[in-house]
């Protein structure tokens, strides 16, 4: 890894480490340079932009979600065991990085750039799109059988996990998203599982 990428990290972590530790608190590059120990000239030579900064955490979240929910997508055994997993994914992911996890649910882009917006959003249709994926493969190639159609299913599970999320932002990281989870997602299995 070369200095200018490293220097890169060290922002972005710097960036992630406000956004948790400020919670609803401006953040500004001054105080982000300060905490990396350059100037803001030098920030800006790393990014050129706040806006800049977010999207090189929302990259981030992308490869780091996207990449491994592809591979649990290949896994064979049943599809909502598979969504069980990506969602397990993605609210273990939200507990690990409070954070990044401020800018997926939005609360870090309040009157931020409409592209950071729209950034996140296509992240959750993606992950979303995952899910009905699974769900109708799974309709065709096993039989499952659900209570709704795919589209439908898939929003609920995925809206299930983003409210826990978004509770976890709201307590300030206090109410753990992963703490239920493991006794809500059987109950969601089984209300999107025909018997």
């Amino acid at each position: 890894m070369t200095a200018r990428s490293s220097r890169k990290d060290d922002i972005l972590q710097a960036l992630a480490s406000r956004l948790q530790n400020a919670p609803g608190g401006r953040i500004t590059t001054a105080a982000l340079a300060a905490d990396v120990g350059v100037s803001e000239a030098a920030l800006y030579r790393h990014f050129p932009s706040k806006t800049r900064m977010f999207e090189g955490l929302i990259e981030f979240v992308e490869e780091a979600l996207l990449g491994r929910i592809n591979t649990l997508a290949q896994e064979t055994g049943d599809a909502l065991t598979q969504c069980g997993k990506v969602l397990n994914l993605l609210v273990t992911f939200a507990e690990r990085n409070p954070g990044i996890t401020r800018i997926l649910n939005g609360d870090a882009l309040t009157g931020e750039t409409e592209r950071l917006h729209e950034r996140v959003e296509q992240l959750f249709e993606r992950i979303e799109a995952q899910l009905r994926q699974l769900l109708r493969e799974a309709e065709i190639r096993d039989g499952l059988k659900l209570t709704l159609p795919p589209t439908a299913a898939a929003n609920l599970l995925l809206a299930s996990a983003e409210g826990s999320i978004s509770q976890f932002v709201r307590s300030r990281f206090k109410t753990q998203p992963s703490q239920s989870w493991r006794e809500q997602w059987p109950v969601l299995d089984s209300a999107v599982r025909k018997a």
